[in-house]
Order: structure tokens, then C-alpha cells, then sequence
């Protein structure tokens, strides 16, 4: 019975090391076999950009370097690290390697999210969650640097939520990952904010040494905080988040940072809904503290898209050991894994070798709706210098050398510039659009096809269309030039 026991317990140990490998391995796969949609946002191509400008110039820009509209405004980037390391992968694998990075950074966030769960629920349980997780975050899946930062952010909170379950302060070993989150994302102020309440929360389940754990707890905080400024901008870098939280009403305007729509059903929806009858069913309970650590994420969900991945990947770590006492946890929560070195060279030689077939087979690229190959050639040729561009349009603008009149540095122009811009873009009213083509003087506009901008100077006197396909259209202010088309009139009205 000893010998039974002892080989079961080992077997498990076995499946649980090998799970997030499977999870990894799985969505690494899927990921790669459509790697063109994590091409599909115009921000991977100014990203590249900079990450290539830093790296000929060994340092890191303050002000802006690309628009006409900003030149020479302060202006940092808190993400310099990730961008280097898309211009590099740019630079050896073509549209291939943005695939491949942003791939595997997605692998190895939902494997280490499966493994620092299966320490403490079901495999099965545990799945349920990586499946949810995917299905949320699936929108956001591009090659960006919030993609190449999620790895870190898992670890560093599953790190802090095993410490707190264990009534114990964190490791200093965790600090490098704090400084390391710091170069490659903005986010990290999460992380920063995270460790008072889960220290919190370690410190009230532990009674009898509260005062000494919350001394613990507050000084791991202290060195959090200076491990997170040893970047290039030192404490510039945590007060940057802040800009992105004082746009107001231009966050509206911008797909990932508009609110939560739920006049129709979405995956959000499902999932709040299916979870909220699981656990009225099961009568799940939480602490207090992270009760409010859950809630905290629901809003910050409901206030943006972008962060419905935060919530997704944060939330089960959060419940997991509440959940296992509850429902029932992993046959060996304690033991420790096996290695499995083996399989892990094992794996990687299958996605290696799987990514080198691949791309043998498939040229990835930037999808046409953000990329004015033709468009952009064309106004090139016109010498033009201000350029009124659609917001999508700006990350290509970049990358061909022509400067923007915005682009995705949401947090350089300012809510007042931003929502302007999109008002104009849709005739809001439609003097907003003259009024900006005049007071910056604008020599061309490059805006979608189907904007209603567009459309509108089709009908102008002084602006010329000198190109039109299906994705861009370029508009030339030329003062002796009258449209060439009526405008149609509905009689209906």
C-alpha cells in the first residue's frame, strides 16, 4: 500500500509539472497558426520604431521625436524595454518574429498561470479558468509590450498570493522581477499598488504575529517601490501612469480604453454571469480582503477593455486557495513538482521546429486596413509636410518616415487634442474639421476611405482628391480646386 501510495502521489506530481506545459505548448500553437491578428494593431509598428530609433542611439527618448503636431513635448517611454526587443525580433525574423515573441510571452502567461494554479486546484478546475482567460483576453492578443509584460505579472502576483497563503512575508528574490516589469511596461504600478492589500490580507490571517508579518510586508513594499525606479527614467516612470489616467474623455474614443458595452452579450457577460451562479450555487466565500482586491478588478474591467486581461489572469490567483478549501483542491497542492526537463526541451523543440515549418509556409503581415501601403507612397510624392491622418494611421506614418498629426501615444496629445481629433474625423460638427485643417495649417489629409471626414471633402471647394482605394484616401488643399460631384440628396428627407 506504502509502495501504491507513493507511486500515485509521484504520478501526480508528474501531471501537475506537465500540465502548463501542454497549456503552453497548445496555445502557442493556435497563437501561431494565426499570427497575422497579433499583428492587427496599428501601435505594433510605432512601437518598432522606437524600439529600432533606441537602439542606434543608445538611449531612451524624452520628447517626442515623430509628429509635427508635438515636436520637441516631453514625452517617455516606460515600455522602452519591450520595444527593443520587438525591434530586434523585427529585425531578424521580419513580421515573424513580433508573431513569435508576442506568442510566446501569451504561452508563458497562461502556463505559469496554469502551474500556479494546479498547485492549488484541480487540473480540471484550473483549466476552466485558463479557458476563460483566453476567451477575455483574446481581443487584446497583439504583438505589444502589455503582451511581453503579462509573464511577469503573473509570476510577481502568484508569488505575492502564495506568500499571503502561507502567512509569510515575499521572497527578495522577487525584486529583479519588479525592476524587470518596470522597462517593459507601464503596468507595473499594479503590481506596485497589489502588495499593501495582499499584505494586508497575509497579515490578518496570521494573528499572532500581524505587527511583525505587516513589518515584513511594508518594507518588501519599500523595496518593491526602488527596485521598480531602476529604469532609465528613475521616478518619472511611476508618475507616467497617470497621464494615461488623465485623458478623460479621449479613453472614450479609443476601442481598448472605452468602457464595457453590455448592450449586447459579450464574453464579460458569460463569464461574470457564469461565475456568479457557480458560486451562489456552491455558497463560495472570500476574505474581505480579497473580496475588495476582486471588486477592484471588476471595475477596473468595466472602466476599460484593456483591462479585462488584468482581471482574467489575476482573479483566479487571487481565489485559488479560498476555492480549494471550498470545492475541493490539487491531489498534491504542497508537493513538490518534478522537474521534467525532458519534457520541457521536448516541448520547445516541437514549437521550434512547429514556428520554423510554419513560416516556411506563410508570410505574416500587418493587416491592410492600418497599413496605407499605396496611400502613403502616393503622398510621398507630393512633398507635403502636414499631414491630417486618421488615428490608425498614425503607427504606419511613423514607420515611413512621415510625421503624424496623432498617433497611438494617446498620452502625449491630451484628452482636449485627442478628442478633437476624433470629433472632427466624424463631423462633430463638421466646422471641427475645418477649424483644425486650418489652425495647423494641414497640406493633405490621409484619412480612411469610409470616413465621414472623407466623404465630406469629396464635396469641397480647395481640397483636391489626388488618391483613393478601399482603405485610404488622400486629400490635397489646392485653393483653386472645386469638387467634382454633387452631393446626393435623399428626398425622402
Amino acid at each position: 500500500m506504502t509502495i501504491l501510495t507513493a507511486e500515485t502521489t509521484a504520478l501526480a506530481g508528474a501531471r501537475r509539472s506537465l500540465m502548463p506545459l501542454w497549456v503552453g505548448l497548445l496555445v502557442y500553437a493556435v497563437l501561431i497558426s494565426v499570427g497575422d491578428r497579433l499583428l492587427n494593431d496599428p501601435d505594433t509598428l510605432w512601437q518598432i520604431t522606437i524600439g529600432q530609433w533606441i537602439i542606434d542611439h543608445r538611449a531612451v527618448p524624452r520628447t517626442d521625436l515623430y509628429s509635427f503636431t508635438m515636436a520637441g513635448q516631453p514625452w517617455i517611454s516606460t515600455q522602452w524595454l519591450a520595444q527593443v526587443l520587438l525591434a530586434i525580433s523585427y529585425t531578424v525574423g521580419g513580421w515573424a518574429g513580433p508573431v513569435v515573441v508576442a506568442a510566446g510571452s501569451l504561452a508563458l502567461t497562461l502556463a505559469l498561470m496554469a502551474r500556479a494554479l494546479g498547485r492549488r486546484l484541480r487540473d480540471s478546475t484550473a483549466l476552466v479558468f485558463v479557458i476563460a482567460a483566453v476567451i477575455l483576453m483574446a481581443p487584446h492578443m497583439v504583438a505589444r509590450p502589455h503582451v511581453m509584460a503579462m509573464p511577469v505579472m503573473v509570476a510577481w502576483v502568484a508569488a505575492l498570493m502564495d506568500a499571503a497563503d502561507r502567512r509569510a512575508a515575499p521572497s527578495l528574490w522577487l525584486l529583479p522581477l519588479m525592476a524587470l516589469w518596470a522597462n517593459l511596461h507601464g503596468g507595473f504600478v499594479l503590481g506596485l499598488a497589489l502588495v499593501a492589500p495582499i499584505g494586508l490580507d497575509a497579515a490578518l490571517g496570521a494573528p499572532e504575529r500581524r505587527w511583525s508579518l505587516l513589518l515584513r510586508w511594508a518594507l518588501f513594499g519599500v523595496l518593491a517601490l526602488i527596485a521598480s525606479c531602476a529604469n532609465p527614467y528613475g521616478w518619472e516612470a511611476i508618475l507616467a501612469s497617470r497621464r494615461i489616467l488623465d485623458l478623460g474623455k479621449a479613453l472614450a474614443t479609443i476601442g481598448e480604453w472605452a468602457p464595457t458595452d453590455f448592450s449586447r452579450i459579450g464574453p464579460l457577460e458569460v463569464t461574470l454571469l457564469v461565475g456568479l451562479g457557480l458560486a451562489l450555487w456552491r455558497g463560495v466565500t472570500l476574505p474581505p480582503l480579497r473580496i475588495l482586491m476582486l471588486l477592484g478588478l471588476l471595475h477596473m474591467a468595466l472602466s476599460a477593455n484593456r483591462n479585462l486581461e488584468v482581471l482574467a489572469l489575476l482573479t483566479p490567483l487571487i481565489i485559488a486557495a479560498p476555492l480549494a478549501r471550498q470545492i475541493g483542491g490539487a491531489e498534491t497542492p504542497d508537493g513538490p513538482a518534478q522537474p521534467a526537463f525532458g519534457a520541457i526541451a521536448a516541448v520547445l523543440s516541437l514549437a521550434i521546429g512547429g514556428t520554423l515549418a510554419f513560416a516556411t509556409l506563410h508570410s505574416f503581415a500587418p493587416p491592410r486596413s492600418h497599413t496605407p501601403v499605396a496611400a502613403v507612397a502616393t503622398l510621398k510624392t507630393l512633398g507635403v509636410q502636414r499631414v491630417f491622418n486618421d488615428y490608425d494611421f498614425g503607427g504606419y506614418l511613423i514607420a515611413s518616415g512621415v510625421s503624424p498629426f496623432i498617433d497611438g501615444r494617446t498620452e502625449l496629445y491630451g484628452e482636449r487634442f485627442v478628442v478633437a481629433q476624433n470629433d472632427a474625423v466624424r463631423l462633430r460638427p463638421p466646422a471641427k474639421l475645418f477649424e483644425l485643417l486650418d489652425s495647423y495649417r494641414i497640406d493633405a489629409t490621409l484619412l480612411g476611405t469610409a470616413d465621414p471626414a472623407t466623404k465630406l471633402l469629396d464635396h469641397v471647394d480647395g481640397w483636391e482628391k489626388v488618391y483613393s482605394d478601399d482603405v485610404a484616401t488622400i486629400h490635397l488643399r489646392k485653393p483653386d480646386a472645386s469638387h467634382t460631384a454633387e452631393p446626393k440628396i435623399d428626398p425622402a428627407r
